[in-house]
């Protein structure tokens, strides 16, 4: 199993920045994701990060205000979040997958998820 412990949510308003960090320990791990889930909707694929090379990816709806990043001596990815909205309201998860399945943006892809931390930006 990956231990995935993130931190970073708060109560924001909207046009400011946070950034979130997810620390990953255990097991080997091939992708490590953020996926978000606001009150009453699915949960939804953010960004991930490849870790052997470094490739990101960002979902459509987050890309130009969201970026994420890795220290590899930390084992920690971070999700910035800038030009925040009031829609970016919910729980952010952490994810792992351990095998690097072909479908980054799928709930079903991943092995391990953190506890989550919630975000939540005022208009």
């Amino acid at each position: 199993q990956v231990q995935l412990v993130e931190s970073g949510g708060g109560l924001v308003q909207a046009g400011d920045s946070l950034r979130l960090s997810c620390a990953a320990s255990g097991r080997t791990f091939l992708i490590l994701a953020w996926f978000r889930q606001a009150p009453g909707k699915e949960r939804e694929f953010v960004g991930g990060i490849r870790w052997s090379g470094g490739s990101t990816y960002a979902a459509d709806t987050v890309k130009g205000r969201f970026s994420i990043s890795r220290d590899n001596a930390k084992n920690t990815i971070y999700l910035q979040m800038n030009s925040l909205k009031p829609e970016d309201t919910a729980v952010y998860y952490c994810a792992a997958d351990r095998t690097g399945r072909p479908v980054m943006r799928l709930p079903s892809s991943y092995d391990d998820w953190g506890q989550g931390t919630k975000v939540t930006v005022s208009s």
